[in-house]
């Protein structure tokens, strides 16, 4: 697959006048993409490096670097020439809530607001998660009207659900802020869920909860990118939209496919869900008590991401963004097959 196919040739009307993007998190997995797409797009990037590697990997793509960190008092500097804001970086950790998260995914999307308004950026696509509503019920073909939760599933989506707050009080007549929210994001070039989740199934660690027949939204990494593009060029600031492959599938179909295109068995083993979700509980509050000490095997914030329904409904999206997604399931195992040989 080609980024011809994750975004077509008529898609570069919506980058206007869009031509310097700052982009935090650059060399992630959605930070590389999002640089691939948008460079070959014919737009200048300007991405975030707090390293040596992380620099080199984002100029190999295309990017141009910019030493330093969320926090950095020449942040303003760097984006002085950009008319466009990504904040794509964020701690995705899924264990037990540490101080490092709260700091990068609050207070890093607070400074980095505050140096996008210092340079005059006009505008800013947040990306966020579904999982700033996870509380470890399902949930069951959602859409933005449903409000975040008081009690969220951990410090994951306590520290994004905050990160959103901050990022929407910032929106103002000057300095439009949109937030996206994907699911499940995966597609080539998955240097974090994906080997992940091979490593648990070479060690005979992975089972399914219940059976894993519970629906999930998932987002292919070309969507999100796609997706992207049509924010900045439609995005009412203020808004937030959730963004998908469009119809669920079955958690189990999307993993199984998943291991399959890394030419690996499926397994077959299952786990009672009372069983996982007793075991993240238990494993919550041994790391609360023992102040971070004890490492548990298990979070209620890993279970809430994997073990229940997570759905949602992308109308706003369609209807306001004009999205749709421009890659399928089909192409984006197809891909992921190919890239093997």
């Amino acid at each position: 697959m080609t980024d011809s196919i994750a975004a077509p040739a008529a898609a570069t009307d919506e980058l206007v006048p869009f031509q310097h993007i700052f982009l935090t998190g650059g060399s992630g997995y959605v930070g590389r993409n999002l640089i691939r797409h948008l460079v070959a797009r014919g737009v200048t990037i300007t991405a975030l490096a707090r390293s040596d590697d992380s620099a080199k990997k984002v100029e190999a793509l295309g990017a141009v670097a910019f030493r330093g960190d969320l926090f950095d008092s020449q942040l303003a500097t760097g984006m002085a020439s950009c008319d466009a804001l990504i904040h794509a970086a964020a701690d995705t950790d899924h264990g037990p809530p540490t101080e490092r998260q709260r700091r990068v995914n609050e207070e890093g999307t607070r400074a980095v607001l505050d140096a996008a308004r210092t340079a005059g950026i006009p505008k800013v696509i947040h990306l966020s998660t579904e999982s700033v509503l996870a509380t470890g019920k399902p949930l069951v073909n959602v859409d933005e009207t449903v409000p975040l939760p008081p009690k969220p599933a951990g410090g994951y989506s306590r520290s994004k659900a905050e990160a959103e707050r901050i990022a929407l009080a910032a929106n103002g007549p000057d300095f439009s802020v949109v937030v996206l929210r994907p699911r499940f994001i995966w597609g080539r070039d998955d240097t974090t869920a994906l080997p992940t989740l091979l490593e648990a199934v070479r060690w005979g660690k992975f089972a399914w909860i219940s059976g894993g027949h519970y629906l999930t939204s998932t987002t292919h990494v070309a969507n999100l990118c796609h997706a992207v593009e049509l924010a900045l060029g439609h995005g009412r600031g203020g808004e937030v939209y959730f963004i998908s492959d469009a119809e669920p599938v079955t958690f189990r179909a999307m993993v199984s496919a998943l291991i399959e295109t890394q030419g690996l068995a499926v397994p077959e083993k299952i786990v009672p869900r009372f069983v996982v979700r007793t075991v993240a509980t238990i494993g919550d509050v041994m790391a609360k008590i023992s102040g971070g000490r004890v490492v548990p095997p298990l979070t209620l914030q890993a279970y809430a991401t994997s073990a229940v329904e997570v759905t949602f409904d992308i109308g706003k999206a369609r209807r306001e963004l004009g999205y749709a997604p421009v890659i399928s399931m089909e192409e984006g195992l197809a891909e992921l097959r190919s890239a093997q040989h």
